[in-house]
């Protein structure tokens, strides 16, 4: 079979249990298999391939047809232009998200000339604080999480980006775990992109989401805004006066985290990603 005919049939099959993406995904797996890039299956179409690797990637289109992620099956996904290992201990990085870090990075290069102090609530595949070490070379980051699994993987992303010196983990439920730090120690920044799901919903997101992605990972409480209280609540111990607290949110969620932050905190915004919704929430700690 040649690649043009695998990549045809696995589209094909991916088409017909309607995967949105099925000539993408067909692509990325076969790649994958093959061990190159898809620039090269698209001028190599009518390079053989042995039946081993023919096997292969029809099992791993079954599974994509089962609803297993594409990025499960091959173990990375990029985001901010750096490829991350995920697997079933942590969410796959969504491109929205690129929008949080993005706003980090230019406050940072906008308001700060020397050392940053960071710290990430939630860590997971470590995609927020490895990006945002990467391309601030005066960071240094401190990423929590609840999961052991979820910080090995995070801590491998972060070995993977040359970042592992100024990237520390720690398995920690928010803050719980931390030390108490004074004045001038405290952090310069505080982001999370948290679950933000609420409870009820969770058994109507896609198969691919609520069967594969760690619930765990997703569950926001019964509003969807458990975590955001916990984490402005605890941002007053751990923010210098001034500093930023930022988040993603969830759908029609962000005025009411703005609600949530307004009492300690000023300068409040909600920034929109590229498809015009409300994606990010940002304000700065009151001086006390």
């Amino acid at each position: 079979m040649t690649i043009r005919e695998a990549l045809k049939k696995g589209t094909d099959m991916l088409e017909y249990v309607e995967i949105e993406t099925p000539v993408l995904e067909a692509g990325v797996i076969l790649s994958f298999v093959l061990g190159c890039d898809r620039a090269y299956i698209y001028s190599h179409g009518d390079k053989f391939i042995g039946e081993n690797e023919t096997n292969k990637f029809f099992a791993l289109i079954e599974e994509r047809s089962r609803g297993k992620p594409t990025q499960y099956i091959t173990g990375f996904q990029e985001f901010m232009s750096l490829r991350f290992e995920v697997n079933q201990h942590v969410l796959i990085p969504r491109p929205e998200t690129e929008i949080l870090v993005e706003k980090i990075i230019e406050y940072v290069k906008e308001n700060y000339t020397g050392r940053v102090n960071i710290l990430d609530i939630g860590t997971g595949s470590g995609c927020i604080s490895v990006s945002l070490a990467y391309y601030l070379p005066d960071s240094h980051i401190t990423a929590v999480d609840i999961s052991w699994e979820a910080l090995e993987v995070a801590k491998r992303n972060a070995e993977n980006a040359g970042v592992e010196n100024r990237v520390k983990f720690i398995q920690s439920d928010l803050f719980s775990q931390l030390p108490l730090l004074q004045g001038n120690m405290k952090y310069d920044i505080i982001v999370s992109n948290p679950p933000y799901i609420p409870s009820l919903d969770l058994t109507s997101l896609q198969l691919e989401v609520r069967g594969y992605e760690p619930l765990k990972a997703l569950d926001g409480g019964d509003d969807g805004l458990y975590f955001y209280r916990r984490i402005i609540k605890g941002s007053l111990d751990f923010l210098k006066p001034g500093g930023l607290l930022a988040f993603e949110v969830g759908y029609n969620q962000a005025q009411l985290v703005c609600d949530l932050m307004k009492e300690c905190f000023s300068e409040v915004e909600i920034i929109k990603d590229l498809a015009k919704v409300d994606r990010v929430v940002t304000g700065k700690l009151k001086c006390m």
